[in-house]
């Protein structure tokens, strides 16, 4: 802490503090400079330390203890206004608006006491010349916080009458204001477009766009633009977050997560600040935050997690079913000092009405991910049956199976199989429960052997490699049954179960018995089409399974074996797959099991073709949940033949296909590929999409730490190259702890870091980015190729010289030079040896070394040139070399600041020098870089006049406006060239006349 030993000393104390971080530690310092001021014994030094107190106080949740600095204030105004200069004179009037909206935010402060108020800041605008808009912004205020409505729109209409002056609120906070009491009054479209300017970055101030951003949430949700109410949170959170003022925003974004199917990050976010459980400062933006509270834990309570335990005031633990009643009853308290002060019960209706919001949508995915810390998981779904052949689960319908009678079960459960509809399993498992359950109760339960050999053989088609002896037991009871045919076909998925558990040899040996006696019985007439198919796909499936165990070392024979069981099943079902769905199905699956078989033959073309017709035939057969598969596997073939457009299409199909109850998985993967191709081909907003819905259902398949990581790495990703810069940052922070190098590979890791760190940047977050950077360079440091190593290192020097630490910016381009140089990169490390050299003028005053490291660059560069090996790298070099000689001659022209007039004058000689060097550079390569050839020319131009040299200066000048003659109108480059280059003529026109004059 600097000790305060004059004026100058104090006014860099609180310049210093105004930099700090909201909060109690800033206002404490600013009391402290007040009582240093005091000790100086000059008036504006009090006043001025009065005005910092009252900003940081207000910037504050300690908001409260403004008044008594403002009264000291006005009583020095109005004892001594000469003491106060301009500044202050405009600032003291400036807060008597805080004074306003202060007092109706304390409702303790009597309503007479505001009104009385707001007349004394009338009266006093106006004997200072002052517009009344500031007067009746702050009476609509009044009006509105106590529900007199007609009041409240003549001060509205009358505030956008007045006229804007010194005194009225930035546009941005006047317009955030008005948007809010449209939105108030249902009009949300109206608020939108007023908002449009600030959100746009039009008008912006210390607290805007923040509260813009946060008020637009729930009107956006109420359009249904949901996309752009996504985007506000995570930007507008971003901008709040560090503001410990902004608690009633704060809250808006609680209120956006707690109705948007987000409470998990709802939860984190309470988690985040829990002081503002309990600050009392400023009594309006707890009851905001309280109400809040509360709709977030009946939202809780309502979808059976009351007992999940949740932020809450410190001092102990809360469950959200303890949390909603105590928040509601200190907000409906608060409320009700509020209309006890204002007589009316306005504040406390509006409280009730916010804490009984409903969920305006039931899921928007953010991208970020909640933190394990959370007691909010996606809601359980379940286990879904894989059908008989297909590699993915299939699709349910939306039937379910209660606790309905016992024969409509078995009726429901034999009509799904019977037509392979995807929750035909679990249909199976609830005649199995009701079964069980009518026993348990006494009941006459009478199922025959086929019903027990049906639940046996479903139970059986989920359980994977200990399914053998129930698939036996259904065989027994279909043979018990009288369906010889459907017990061989049992047999022969007992068998494929060996297969799957990698015991090929056992498995064909098994199904050999089974496949002899199908035949055979199927001659005889003993069995039908549909039991004798599924006994050839089982022995052409154990063959396929051999083919993919045996891999590049199988033998010929394998592989065709395996193709001539498959086209056995084919020839079978031949001409009956319109007889029945199910021989459809063998069909359909044999022919992408051929598919399969020609990749491995290396016929890439015939696989992608084969899987095709295989996923048509699925569709066409009424079962386009089974194409799912082997649309996703087409598309892989596709992108394998450089079939990108062939790709997307395949994985569009299997999403439709696949239809709403897609495994999530499955619809993960899918949107992720979607996200690749679409990202390669630059369509980069949809891509980012698909990496929103990957993320999301990665979340719901409980894989958000590993597939949804790498979703949302690529979000971040695409989100970055929409320019999105704070979105992109808190969905890749959020990523971070996720992404591992054992996990997704130290490159995913490096990448992860490098976009983050490009976002922080452009953000303004340099020290944030540097951190980041240097991370990613320190992992870098261990991979063989060293080039990413030398450009992470130099945008880490780059953010710490933005930073404002130049010392470390210094030594971090010196690695980066020494990193460039061993990689053989010239551009890098001349752009390195220019960076230090800035970096010594600007940071330490180095005139000397600075140039020194500037010879060093040219001369490097220079060298290069001379040594390139191909026309290409001489062209790029050289470039590299002209610009060199440019910033070098700004370098010299800077030095020059501040220099005696005869140092001065030598410098800008040699900086003409340099510029000559530059255009010299820059001629040869024709009109590639006849741009920065003509503004060295200018630069030199403004220079020779500087030096007193008008003819040279003027005849630059021409140069310039013929080289650029014959340029196009919409040239906007050549038209701005010639502008500087006929405005320069003017200008050392003028000044040669004046002397001639004089």
């Amino acid at each position: 802490m600097s000790s305060i030993t004059d004026f100058d000393s104090l006014r860099r104390a609180m310049g210093e503090n105004s930099e700090q971080p909201e909060g109690p530690a800033r206002n404490a310092r600013a009391e402290h400079l007040l009582l240093e001021a005091e000790k100086l014994n000059i008036p504006l030094a009090v006043i001025e330390a009065l005005g910092h107190q009252l900003k940081v106080y207000n910037y504050s949740s300690e908001k409260g203890k403004m008044f008594v600095p403002f009264a000291r204030l006005l009583r020095m105004w109005d004892e001594r206004p000469e003491d106060f200069d301009a500044y202050e004179t405009h600032s003291l009037h400036w807060v008597f608006k805080w004074m306003s909206a202060g007092m109706l935010d304390q409702p303790h402060i009597p309503l007479a006491s505001v009104e009385k108020w707001l007349g004394e800041m009338e009266h006093r605008y106006r004997l200072a010349g002052h517009s009344e808009r500031a007067v009746r912004s702050a009476e609509f205020s009044v009006a509105a916080h106590v529900g007199d409505m007609p009041r409240a729109e003549r001060a509205y209409a009358a505030w956008l009458a007045s006229d804007r002056d010194t005194m009225a609120d930035c546009h941005a906070c006047e317009l955030h204001g008005q948007g809010w009491w449209q939105a108030q009054n249902g009009r949300d479209a109206e608020a939108l477009e007023l908002w449009r300017p600030v959100l746009e970055g039009e008008f912006t101030c210390a607290h805007e766009p923040h509260t813009v951003l946060a008020s637009s949430l729930l009107s956006l949700l109420r359009l249904g633009r949901v996309d752009e109410a996504r985007a506000h949170h995570l930007r507008g959170f971003r901008l709040v977050r560090p503001m410990e003022s902004m608690r009633g925003a704060y809250a808006d974004h609680v209120e956006f997560c707690a109705l948007s199917g987000n409470e998990a990050r709802a939860l984190e976010l309470l988690a985040e600040r829990p002081a503002y459980f309990t600050d009392e400062g400023h009594p309006r933006s707890k009851l905001e935050f309280l109400s809040v509270v509360t709709l977030l834990m009946d939202r809780l309570t309502g979808l059976g997690l009351g007992g999940s335990q949740v932020p809450g005031p410190a001092g102990r633990t809360w469950t959200a079913a303890e949390l909603a009643p105590h928040a509601r009853t200190r907000a409906l308290a608060l409320a009700a000092r509020f209309d006890e002060r204002n007589g009316t019960e306005y504040v406390s209706e509006r409280a009730r009405a916010r804490m009984a919001r409903r969920p305006l949508v039931d899921r928007l995915p953010l991208g970020v991910r909640p933190s394990g810390a959370s007691p909010i998981r996606p809601p359980e779904r379940p286990a879904r049956p894989v059908a008989p052949g297909a590699g993915v689960p299939a699709a349910p319908d939306t039937e379910s199976f209660g606790d309905g009678a016992l024969p409509a079960l078995l009726v429901e459960a034999r009509r799904m199989s019977d037509t392979l509809r995807p929750r035909a399993v679990e249909a199976w498992a609830a005649v199995a429960r009701a079964a069980q359950e009518a026993e348990a109760a006494g009941d006459d339960v009478t199922l025959e052997p086929r019903d027990r050999a049906e639940i046996a053989d479903h139970e059986a088609m989920v359980l994977g490699p200990g399914a053998t002896g129930l698939f036996e037991r259904a065989a027994e009871l279909y043979a018990e049954a009288g369906d010889p045919g459907e017990a061989l076909a049992a047999r022969a998925r007992a068998a494929y179960v060996h297969a799957l558990a990698g015991r090929g040899e056992e498995a064909l040996a098994a199904v050999a018995g089974p496949h002899e006696e199908i035949l055979a019985l199927y001659a005889a007439g003993g069995t039908g089409l549909r039991q004798t198919a599924s006994v050839l796909m089982a022995r052409a499936r154990i063959l396929t399974r051999r083919v993919h165990a045996a891999g590049e070392d199988r033998e010929d024979a394998v592989l065709e074996e395996a193709v001539t069981a498959v086209r056995a099943v084919l020839a079978f079902v031949e001409g009956h797959t319109g007889e029945d769905v199910r021989l459809a199905a063998r069909a359909a699956e044999a022919q992408a099991m051929l598919g399969e078989l020609a990749g491995h033959s290396g016929d890439v073309e015939g696989a992608a073709e084969l899987s095709a017709r295989a996923a048509e035939a699925f569709v066409a057969a009424g079962l386009p949940w089974f194409a799912v598969e082997y649309e996703a596997r087409l598309a892989q073939l596709a992108h394998h033949l450089g079939d990108v457009d062939g790709a997307e299409r395949a994985l569009r199909a299997a999403l439709e296909h696949g239809g709403p109850d897609l495994e999530p998985a499955g619809r993960a993967q899918l949107h992720l590929q979607l996200a690749e191709v679409t990202g390669g081909l630059g369509r980069v907003a949809e891509a980012a999409d698909h990496a929103l819905e990957a993320a999301h259902w990665a979340d719901e398949a409980g894989e958000g730490a590993t597939l949804g990581a790498w979703a949302r790495h690529q979000l971040g990703g695409f989100l970055l190259r929409r320019g999105r810069w704070a979105e992109a940052a808190e969905v890749l922070e959020s990523v971070l702890p996720d992404v591992t190098a054992g996990a997704h590979g130290d490159g995913a890791v490096v990448q992860t870091l490098w976009w983050l760190g490009d976002c922080l940047g452009e953000l303004g977050e340099h020290r944030a980015a540097a951190e980041r950077r240097l991370q990613a360079a320190e992992i870098a440091r261990h991979w063989p190729e060293q080039q990413d190593h030398a450009t992470l290192a130099h945008l880490a020097a780059a953010s710490l010289e933005q930073a404002g630490l130049s010392e470390e910016a210094e030594r971090a381009f010196a690695r980066a030079g020494e990193l460039w140089r061993t990689v053989g990169d010239v551009p890098g490390l001349v752009r390195s040896l220019r960076a230090r050299a800035w970096l010594l003028l600007r940071a330490k005053a180095d005139p000397d070394g600075a140039r020194a490291l500037m010879t060093d660059a040219v001369e490097e560069c220079g060298a290069a040139v001379a040594a390139a090996p191909d026309d290409e790298t001489r062209v790029h070099l050289t470039a590299e070399l002209g610009h060199t000689h440019w910033q070098f001659a700004n370098l010299l022209v800077r030095a020059g600041d501040g220099a005696t007039d005869d140092d001065k004058k030598d410098l800008l000689e040699e900086a003409v020098t340099a510029l000559d060097r530059a255009i010299a550079t820059f001629a040869p390569l024709g009109p590639d870089t006849l741009e920065d050839r003509s503004r060295a020319e200018l630069a030199a131009a403004r220079l020779e006049a500087d030096l007193g040299r008008p003819a040279a200066a003027t005849a630059r000048a021409r140069a310039v406006l013929t080289a650029h003659g014959n340029a196009p109108e919409e040239d906007g480059t050549a038209q701005a060239l010639r502008a500087r280059a006929e405005h320069l003529l003017s200008t050392v026109t003028q000044e040669k006349r004046e002397p001639a004059e004089n």
